[in-house]
């Protein structure tokens, strides 16, 4: 563990010196490489640094019992070798995981939708809030939001919303948000204080770049409506609305956001290129889980994740037995301990996989 620790500070160094040459910047894709790799080696370093400290103190108290000398030195020594011998299992723990192969599409920008699921109104007033609790993360966490497509309910819900996250790492950050979220409240329709269930669905894709996917144009089907949305009389004069389906695999997507037609268009292939490539991601995972005989972490959207219980405050994520009590924060957009507890979670489960797999080899 040593040598690999101390072959990524070396690797550091190395790229520290590179994004201090001005010219870097005048290649951003040279740049975006080198920013993600050095964000990864000082994640690293964090914890490796320590690690390495740790081990040194170990190798000088145990050099100092060796020689003897000075009892009341020993003694320090004894203590200081129990504390050290007992942080360098916890830091090697960390290590294992930091080092684990990331994957390249946790760097990306996101694409995240939610829509509306059983329970009428009410699941349309909890998407509404599910989407909102996303928007103030982004906000926490300074990503540009762009909306692409809403279709709101009669009551002031969300039958659907669908927006980009545009920032470092958006995509790493929400990954494993999708699912079934589901609720748990007395809705303000509910005379008798019944308390109702209803649940919104959440997705989360990796944005597709233009290079990624070559879409043959004859392979889409390409319509313009007028929009039925918010906006005025301007919108529902033109045939501003897009939908655009893409006839191979039958996605579809709509975009009636903005007046102009061609920004509508942009915004909806924009969407149809990340389901295509997620769709990619999922085929290619589910065939290396078949060679493998192992289920793909987090890979059945279907589950139901999260319960968010009004009477008793209570936020309740079911893949990894987490509660806590603190739900209005939470939708609110505080999100950073639960996602940091998630995506813990999938990194050990990935770490025993690797493991696993390595020591069937």
């Amino acid at each position: 563990m040593r040598d690999i620790v101390e072959s990524r500070l070396a690797r550091l160094a190395e790229l520290e010196q590179f994004m201090a040459d001005p010219n870097l910047m005048n290649d951003m894709a040279r740049f975006r490489e080198i920013n993600q790799e050095y964000a990864h080696l000082r994640e690293i370093a964090d914890v490796g640094r320590p690690y390495l400290a740790a081990l040194d103190g170990v190798d000088d108290a145990r050099g100092m019992i060796e020689d003897g000398g000075d009892a009341e030195m020993v003694e320090l020594a004894k203590e200081e070798l129990a504390d050290l011998e007992a942080q360098v299992p916890d830091l090697e723990s960390k290590l294992s995981l930091l080092l684990l192969p990331r994957d390249p599409d946790d760097s990306r920008d996101a694409i995240l939708e939610v829509r509306a699921g059983t329970g009428g109104d009410e699941a349309a007033l909890f998407a509404h809030e599910i989407a909102r609790m996303y928007q103030r993360y982004a906000e926490r966490m300074k990503w540009r939001m762009e909306m692409i497509d809403a279709s709101e309910s009669a009551q002031g819900g969300m039958k659907e919303v669908i927006f980009s996250l545009k920032g470092d790492g958006a995509y790493g950050r929400l990954r494993y948000e999708s699912g079934v979220h589901r609720v748990q409240r007395v809705p303000v329709t509910e005379s008798q204080g019944r308390i109702h269930t209803s649940a919104a669905s959440v997705v989360v894709l990796p944005e597709a770049e233009d290079v990624e996917l070559d879409i043959n144009a004859n392979d889409l089907r390409i319509d313009v409506f007028r929009s039925s949305g918010p906006g005025g009389q301007s919108v529902n004069t033109t045939d501003s609305a897009v939908r655009i389906t893409h006839v191979p695999t039958g996605l579809v997507v709509t975009c009636q956001d903005e007046k102009s037609q061609h920004k509508n268009k942009a915004k909806a292939m924009k969407v149809l290129k990340s389901r295509l490539y997620e769709q990619m991601r999922r085929e290619q995972a589910e065939k290396e889980a078949a060679a493998r005989k192992a289920q793909v972490a987090g890979g059945d959207r279907s589950a139901k994740i999260r319960t968010y219980n009004f009477p008793q405050t209570r936020i309740t994520d079911h893949r990894i037995n987490y509660t806590a009590h603190n739900l209005h924060e939470v939708l609110d957009g505080d999100l950073d301990v639960l996602l940091d507890t998630v995506i813990q979670f999938y990194r050990e489960q990935m770490f025993q996989e690797h493991t696993q797999a390595h020591s069937k080899t």
